[in-house]
């Protein structure tokens, strides 16, 4: 276990690392901020829409999904580049990859709610 500050005051410090990584992604990555505002947007709907609170959570929690897997691959591709400017397959692959769970986590958005939604139509 690495030395360093513990308790109450490591979860502060996580805690102030974690806005500082929220507030880098809105500067820094358009997408990021086009899913924050699809979220924001979309999550009074969701809760107006769900019927209870398991809807509820599976329209929300799929919102939510996208951003957090957007964090991901936004750290996934600045770490790339941190590494080197030059193109490298396996660069090409982690950046793809990273892309392609945005990709996934946004079909799983539209199939969650498409299914709440159809449920209600029936």
């Amino acid at each position: 276990m690495k030395p360093g500050v513990t308790g109450l005051q490591r979860v502060i410090d996580a805690g102030g690392y974690s806005l500082l990584g929220l507030q880098a992604a809105w500067r820094h990555e358009a997408a990021f901020r086009q899913e924050m505002g699809l979220v924001l947007l979309l999550l009074p709907v969701g809760l107006w829409l769900g019927a209870n609170g398991v809807e509820r959570a599976l329209l929300i929690g799929s919102l939510l999904l996208v951003p957090i897997v957007e964090l991901l691959n936004s750290a996934i591709e600045a770490v790339v580049d941190r590494i080197g400017p030059e193109h490298h397959p396996l660069s090409g692959r982690a950046k793809d990859q990273g892309s392609a769970a945005v990709l996934i986590a946004l079909i799983n958005t539209v199939l969650i709610w498409g299914l709440v939604l159809w449920e209600h139509g029936t």
